[in-house]
C-alpha cells in the first residue's frame, strides 16, 4: 500500500526526511481492526516528528499521521480516536498513552490498524475531508473550552493566533457555545476572518483589550505569554496545549500569577468520550470544521510546506487513493 512515512531525523530540514512509497500492509493484533483511510489531517505534531521529537531514529521508517477518517472492515464510515492505549485500550493493558505515528503506524496511508474500540460512527452530516480534523486540533479545542476552561455562556475567552487549526476550531466552537470570543493575529486577514466565524473581536498580537477575560487558550506560546497572563481576570485560567513560538517565555510573569490568584492549566488532545461529545456538538450546533486547503496524499510534500510556512486559516487535509 502507498504510505507517507519519516525515513529519516533531521531537526534542521525536517522534510528532507519525509518520503511516499510502499509500505507492508499493516499487522492486526487480537482486538484490533483495519480501517480503509479516505482522508486525514496535517498537524504540527506530524513536523515535530520529523524533528526527531518522540520520535527516535530507531523506530524508522514510521508512517506519519495522527488524525483520520475512513471506512471500517464492514465499510461503515468512521473517525479515529487519535490516542491508543487510552482505559487499557492497546496492545498491553498497562501500556502507557500514545498517539497514532508514535509507537504505531499512523494515518497517512491507505489502510490502518487500530483497536476496534478507537473508532467512532462518521456522522453523515460530515464528510471524510471535515472529520478527519476533528481527532485532533477540534478535540483539543473542544477539551481547552469545554474541560479545562471551565467556561459558561456568557464568558470571555481570548483565544491566541487567530488561523491555527487549534484556534480557528476554538473561535467556532466557543461562539456556538455561548461564549464571547476574542482572537489576535498579526495578520489583518485573519482576523476578519475570525470575525466571520464567530469572533466577537479581533485584536493585533500584544493589543490591549477592552476588558479582561475568564480565560486565555494559548498555543503560540513564548510569543504571546506575557500578554496572555497580563489579559486575564483575577482567578482567570490560562489554558496551554502548545507552543508553536516556543517553549520559554522572556518573562515568567509569576508576580502576576501568584498575586491574582491565575490557573495555569496544561492540556493534551481530549478522551473518546469528549470526541463522541465533539461529534454530537459539530451535528446539534451545525458547525463544520474550517479547511484551510486539501491536497492529495502524493502531494503531501506541498501540504507540509505550507504547514511550516503558517500561511494557513484551518487545517491542512489529506485525501488519500
Amino acid at each position: 500500500m502507498i504510505a507517507a512515512y519519516a525515513a529519516r531525523i533531521d531537526p534542521e530540514n525536517p522534510l528532507a526526511g519525509l518520503e511516499l512509497g510502499e509500505v507492508p500492509e499493516p499487522s492486526v493484533p487480537y482486538g484490533w481492526t483495519t480501517v480503509r483511510l479516505r482522508s486525514a489531517s496535517v498537524n504540527h505534531h506530524d513536523l515535530w516528528s520529523l524533528r526527531g521529537v518522540g520520535l527516535s531514529a530507531g523506530s524508522l521508517p514510521k508512517i506519519l499521521g495522527c488524525d483520520g477518517a475512513g471506512e471500517d472492515a464492514e465499510g461503515n464510515p468512521v473517525v479515529l480516536h487519535s490516542v491508543v492505549g487510552e482505559s487499557g485500550h492497546g496492545i498491553e493493558p498497562d501500556e502507557e498513552r500514545s498517539m497514532l505515528s508514535e509507537r504505531y503506524p499512523g494515518t497517512f496511508a491507505q489502510r490502518i490498524a487500530v483497536p476496534r474500540w478507537n473508532l467512532l460512527p462518521m456522522p453523515p452530516q460530515l464528510t471524510f475531508e471535515e472529520a478527519a480534523c476533528l481527532p485532533g486540533a477540534w478535540l483539543t479545542a473542544y477539551r481547552m473550552l469545554f474541560t479545562n476552561a471551565e467556561l459558561s455562556p456568557g464568558d470571555t475567552v481570548l483565544v491566541q493566533g487567530a488561523g491555527g487549526g487549534v484556534a480557528t476550531a476554538a473561535v467556532v466552537l466557543g461562539s456556538a457555545a455561548g461564549f464571547r470570543v476574542f482572537v489576535t493575529s498579526r495578520d489583518d486577514v485573519k482576523r476578519k476572518r475570525a470575525l466571520g466565524l464567530g469572533a466577537e473581536a479581533a485584536f493585533e498580537v500584544g493589543a490591549r483589550l477592552p476588558q479582561r477575560v475568564d480565560a486565555v487558550l494559548e498555543t503560540v506560546g513564548a510569543a504571546t505569554w506575557s500578554h496572555s497572563v497580563r489579559a486575564l481576570k483575577n482567578g482567570g485560567r490560562l489554558v496551554i496545549s502548545g507552543a508553536t513560538s516556543g517553549p520559554n517565555p522572556p518573562l515568567g510573569e509569576l508576580q502576576h500569577i501568584f498575586y491574582r490568584e491565575l490557573r495555569i492549566v496544561g492540556s493534551t488532545l481530549g478522551t473518546r468520550k469528549e470526541l463522541s461529545a465533539l461529534l454530537d456538538f459539530c451535528v446539534a450546533k451545525g458547525v463544520r470544521p474550517v479547511v484551510d486547503s486539501v491536497f492529495p496524499l502524493h502531494r503531501i510534500h506541498r501540504a507540509f510546506e505550507r504547514m511550516e510556512r503558517g500561511d494557513l486559516f484551518g487545517k491542512i487535509v489529506l485525501t488519500i487513493p
